[in-house]
């Protein structure tokens, strides 16, 4: 059985990809449970030089990995080459991360034995990724996962196979057999990974299949990423270049970011400055000139609804300017969305697109509490040249990472993870290696008790 492909840049078949079943996942499965022993047996060092043989080989073929994420996402090559260079940075990171991990307190803590805390890795690990971020979601959960010790069964979204595919390929040639493998499929497939004999899952993707899973894993590990509606808190004094900074980053994969700015929320002094310069700003950045369309026909239909549904009483979009053969692709313009009530379809959904809501508060207590205001607690932003109050609100929002005068600015050193329904779990930074261990004490008895 195959599931057909389309390229959301032109909306026409690029292609097929097998879809797994019962027989591939379980098989699968089963080669990364034997490849276990060997690759948790290896020192830290060697498992960091192969994990660092790969980071090479993802940069040998860094052309082919953008062509395919380009295939798939219809990103502009200006993205999906960044993308690859993040991921071969973030494979040499955690081959580094795990030869200098730190564990709790050992010693004699107890009179007369001494005892140490040893990490350990999970197992086999089943990972999920979405359509959003082909390559790079599945990095960020697969490099820490293969650092720790642990082997990686990988899906990746039905629309966009191609890179994790070939990130496969190339972990057998430097890992190993087995040790990464990746098996292409639909939802079907991926209910089929959770439900195998995996010691654990990490899930990207939406709240409603975060929960299916969930509750399919029956009480293994789950690591989750649910998603995110962020809060853009704009006060007077914001810097000069703001606006044109979250027309960037709320466009920036056509807005199918996760952590991308979402709702912005101002005071009333300056809400009609904010809206002005918000619509300017995102007059000038053109859908097929300067981002991407949307990934698949459900997704432009979801946004779309979303649009039509919107009581704004301001809805301002800007251009698209598809190059000649890609008009019927699913491109989407920037977009403005103001003077809307706080439960309006466009501020409590996660949009997933390019636009921008514009909401107005009394006060800072007001904003807080706007930001607060969706179940979804996974980033956010301020904008202000006070630093004293930016660094205030950065603390009371909720929210597992808060950006000052600057958006989805990420590094591999720095955590990731969300509150709420964004679900729970770190990626990225040392502490993601944590995800994929458990701890075990042993203690020893020094004097015979003879």
């Amino acid at each position: 059985m195959n599931t057909v492909l389309v390229d959301p840049r032109t909306g026409r078949v690029r292609g097929s990809s097998a879809v797994a079943g019962e027989p591939e996942v379980r098989s699968a499965v089963a080669a990364a449970r034997a490849a276990l022993p060997g690759w948790r047996g290896l020192t830290p060092r060697e498992r960091s030089r192969r994990l660092e043989r790969l980071a090479a080989l993802v940069e040998e073929h860094a052309d082919s990995y953008v062509a395919r994420e380009a295939a798939g996402t219809g990103k502009p090559d200006s993205e999906t080459a960044g993308e690859v260079e993040q991921v071969a940075d973030l494979f040499r990171f955690f081959a580094s991360a795990v030869r200098a991990q730190s564990a709790p307190a050992g010693g004699r803590l107890v009179d007369g034995h001494e005892s140490w805390v040893r990490r350990e890795p999970i197992g086999v690990v089943g990972v999920i990724v979405p359509w959003n971020y082909p390559l790079m979601m599945a990095a960020w959960r697969c490099a820490p996962a293969l650092a720790a010790g642990n082997t990686v069964v990988a899906k990746p979204a039905e629309t966009t196979p191609d890179t994790l595919e070939l990130l496969a390929e190339h972990a057998a040639e430097a890992l190993g057999p087995a040790v990464l493998t990746a098996v292409p499929g639909d939802r079907r497939t991926g209910r089929l990974l959770v439900g195998a004999d995996v010691d654990m899952v990490a899930f990207t993707g939406s709240a409603a299949a975060g929960a299916d899973v969930s509750a399919r894993a029956a009480g293994r590990r789950v690591s989750l990423e649910l998603g995110g509606n962020a809060p853009v808190l704009v006060l007077p004094d914001a810097p000069d270049d703001t606006w044109t900074q979250l027309a960037r980053a709320c466009t920036y994969n056509a807005g199918q970011s996760c952590a991308a700015p979402a709702r912005v929320i101002t005071l009333r002094e300056n809400h009609e400055e904010t809206v002005e310069r918000l619509v300017a700003a995102m007059r000038e950045r053109l859908a097929g000139r300067d981002f991407g369309p949307l990934n698949n026909p459900d997704q432009a239909a979801r946004y779309d609804g979303i649009v039509k549904a919107t009581g704004a009483g301001r809805n301002v979009a800007a251009g698209v300017a598809p190059r000649p053969g890609e008009e019927n692709g699913f491109w989407r313009p920037a977009r403005i969305l103001a003077d809307l009530p706080d439960d309006d379809p466009a501020v409590v959904e996660e949009v997933f697109g390019p636009l921008l809501t514009v909401q107005r508060a009394e006060d800072l207590d007001a904003a807080v509490a706007l930001a607060g205001g969706v179940p979804q607690a996974l980033a956010a932003s301020v904008w202000t040249r006070d630093l004293a109050t930016g660094l205030d609100l950065a603390g009371r929002l909720d929210a597992g990472e808060v950006w000052l005068n600057c958006h989805l600015v990420q590094t591999a050193e720095l955590p990731h993870g969300g509150r709420g329904a964004s679900g729970h779990g770190t990626d990225l930074s040392t502490l993601a290696l944590h995800e994929y261990q458990r701890p075990k004490t042993v203690t020893v008895r020094l004097r015979d008790g003879g």
